[in-house]
């Protein structure tokens, strides 16, 4: 099993096969929360593959693609 070490392309770690914690069930958490948000965690801890996850997410090119 590979571990997407300092890759923070949710598309690439998706369809390369690394190793990855689902959390796109927080989705609707993130929706709740409100306007603005702000991710406060120490560098290499998932902030930017969060984002990337969010984008792949709502694109609608990309719909086809993923599971639902």
């Amino acid at each position: 099993m590979k571990f997407p070490y300092g890759i923070c392309d949710f598309y690439d770690v998706i369809t390369e096969n690394y190793f990855y914690v689902d959390r796109t069930d927080k989705i609707s958490l993130i929706e709740e929360t409100g306007k603005y948000l702000l991710f406060l965690r120490p560098r290499r801890f998932g902030k930017s593959l969060v984002l990337s996850m969010l984008e792949n997410y709502y694109d609608v090119a990309k719909a086809k693609e993923f599971e639902l």
